[in-house]
């Protein structure tokens, strides 16, 4: 008994750490939530966040039940969700790309939504990566169900706060970046960090 809960701390531990650092390196989710950190402050990216961590826990939860095994039998279904994932992708670099100043309120200058930014982690390739890899590596065979369970809700206490260290690095910058000019490169940059990231989706 003592042998089998000392590998069950290990594989949490493991887990754990699995899920912060692919929570909190570099990836579309990180680059748009420091863009609107940036354009919007930390407070109205909020949603943005909450999003993030509430649909990939969802992806998570219909991985670990079937679905990517699902997948792995529809190629075509898979790059469909690919291509749409990639084509969002280049409208929202467009749109950070072309901003020019910072979002004060005004109706046309607007944060990515709590369900936008669920409904983008089910064609988000680095999402789907990490959830698969999660799933095939730290279940268990002989209680399938509640280690799924506790993949999810690891990444759920995990993934919000370390997404959310981008949009506060952005809003550090709202003062900074206020000049005009500075902005402009600024979220070119962005927009440009944005299309590098689909690069694991052509491979």
């Amino acid at each position: 008994m003592v042998r089998r809960h000392d590998l069950d701390i290990a594989t949490l531990s493991a887990l754990t750490l699995f899920a912060f650092t692919t929570s909190i390196t570099p990836g579309p989710n990180n680059m748009m939530l420091f863009a609107s950190g940036v354009n919007f402050g930390f407070r109205r990216t909020i949603p943005h966040m909450l999003g993030i961590g509430a649909g990939f826990f969802s992806l998570l939860i219909g991985v670990g039940l079937g679905l990517g095994a699902l997948l792995a039998t529809m190629p075509l279904l898979f790059l469909a969700l690919k291509i749409a994932g990639g084509v969002y992708l280049l409208w929202i670099a467009y749109k950070i790309g072309t901003s020019r100043s910072l979002g004060e309120g005004k109706a046309e200058a607007r944060p990515m939504t709590f369900l936008g930014a669920a409904a983008f982690q089910w064609v988000n390739p680095k999402a789907w990566v990490m959830a698969v890899t999660a799933m095939a590596t730290y279940t268990q065979a002989d209680r399938y169900l509640a280690s799924v369970a506790v993949v999810g809700l690891v990444f759920a206490v995990v993934n919000v706060p370390s997404v959310s260290t981008w949009a506060g690095f952005g809003s550090a910058l709202r003062d900074w970046l206020s000049v005009p000019v500075r902005l402009k490169w600024f979220n070119i940059t962005m927009a440009l960090l944005l299309v590098v990231s689909l690069w694991p989706m052509l491979k």
